[in-house]
């Protein structure tokens, strides 16, 4: 239950992003939807081998290089969803990526609390 939260969050800020930036395209709720799951599988087997290959990078930026990993997993997504989900550049996946992951410390810290 907890993932498909999860999911429909994501969905809602992947629609909340394509809003608010010019170059990112999402065509619709549906393609908001895949992109989330999408994502949560890249999220789930990709990224660890993301960070594996590149934890000295990320040691020596204290961690800050797991937002350039989360914006390659986002480029990833779009990548493979093709026309109906589109990010204009690296920049943007980052600036979108960061977005995502403050929403999802903002959303724990409110449910740890109740």
């Amino acid at each position: 239950m907890r993932w498909v939260a999860h999911i429909a969050i994501n969905a809602v800020l992947l629609l909340a992003l394509a809003g608010y930036f010019d170059s990112i395209y999402l065509s619709g709720i549906g393609a908001a939807l895949v992109a989330s799951v999408l994502l949560s599988f890249l999220n789930t087997f990709v990224r660890p081998l993301l960070v594996l290959l590149t934890l000295p990078v990320t040691v020596l930026t204290f961690g800050l290089f797991l937002f350039v990993i989360n914006a390659i997993t986002l480029a990833m997504t779009a990548w493979l969803m093709g026309s109906s989900f589109q990010i204009g550049g690296f920049r943007t996946a980052l600036f979108a990526s960061l977005a995502i992951s403050l929403f999802h410390l903002i959303i724990e810290s409110v449910r740890k609390e109740k």
